[in-house]
């Protein structure tokens, strides 16, 4: 009896998605970085493989080559074997509705105040009158330069200790053409500024306790130390904010720092300030805000800043 040969069914680049995800999940990675679920890390990583256009129902049911299928499972497999953030082999994060370079130089952008960013600060601030805003631990350079969309008629200063990290600022920084309004500073908090004064100083700095840092999932070990862990409780670089940042603080001016999961030790830790956390529609927390009013009229040079 002659045997029949079959042609094979081509593998579309939905089911390559489908297949990647199913083996993201068997392997439990960490999801956290830029997605939170199997299928959308698989399709990044997929689309970035197969260096594909923007995702539309007919680009799901193209055919994908035998090369291209090894591409993504390469992709996939190291994603897997090394622990390393899509992101990170993927080049590129979107934040606040603009694209950004990132890599292993500076904290992969995730902050929800992304959302804050994209409503121009507002309730807390009149978009229209911000003039000067201040960035602690820029990293990527992604809260500066969305900042700086969203607001056009204001300069921002984005500070970082990290030089390498700072190096990737420049870049995103030149790639979204602001390099007239967004400054690049290496300071260590507040070091750089003299008596300069800001309508808004934003952070995301590091807060992660000791303790937390050693049970964090691999995939952290990515990212750079500096830009996570903040001493042993978590509130290094919060007691640093809170402690200068009055002074560089336009009245009628806000400070907004994210703390995350640290955000019950910093509410006990500084019991008598009057902080706003913040809510967000898409998730996210452990974001508060203050005026400054508010720091001028408490005494941080003791409580919780020793």
């Amino acid at each position: 009896m002659n045997k029949v040969s079959h042609k094979q069914r081509p593998v579309t680049v939905q089911q390559l998605i489908e297949r990647g995800a199913r083996r993201l999940q068997r392997a439990r990675v960490f999801f956290g970085h830029g997605t939170d679920n199997a299928w959308d890390e698989a399709a990044a990583l997929v689309w970035h493989a197969l260096q594909l256009p923007t995702p539309g129902a007919r680009t799901y049911a193209r055919a994908t080559s035998p090369r291209q299928q090894g591409h993504a499972r390469e992709l996939i497999t190291r994603r897997i074997r090394e622990r390393i953030p899509a992101v990170y082999l993927t080049g590129t994060i979107w934040f606040a509705g603009l694209q950004f370079k990132t890599d292993g130089r500076a904290l992969i952008p995730r902050s929800p105040i992304a959302e804050l960013i994209e409503r121009g600060y507002a309730p807390w601030v009149n978009p229209r009158r911000v003039r000067r805003v201040l960035d602690i631990g820029t990293g990527s350079g992604c809260i500066a330069i969305a900042t700086a969309k969203m607001l056009p008629k204001a300069r921002v200063d984005a500070l970082d200790v990290c030089a390498p990290a700072l190096g990737l600022a420049a870049e995103n920084v030149r790639h979204h053409r602001l390099g007239r309004r967004v400054r690049l500073l290496e300071s260590d908090y507040f070091g750089a500024l003299n008596d300069e004064r800001y309508d808004i100083i934003v952070s995301n700095p590091p807060y992660v306790g000791a303790r937390e840092m050693r049970s964090l999932p691999a995939e952290y070990r990515h990212e750079p130390r500096l830009a996570l862990a903040a001493g042993k409780d978590g509130m290094d670089a919060v007691r640093a904010i809170l402690k200068g940042a009055g002074e560089h603080l336009n009245p009628g001016g806000i400070l907004i720092v994210e703390v995350g999961n640290t955000e019950a030790a910093v509410r006990r830790a500084f019991a008598a300030l009057p902080f706003t956390w913040l809510t967000f529609e898409r998730g996210g927390g452990g974001v508060f805000m203050l005026t400054a009013e508010q720091l001028g009229a408490r005494g941080l040079g003791s409580e919780g800043l020793k």
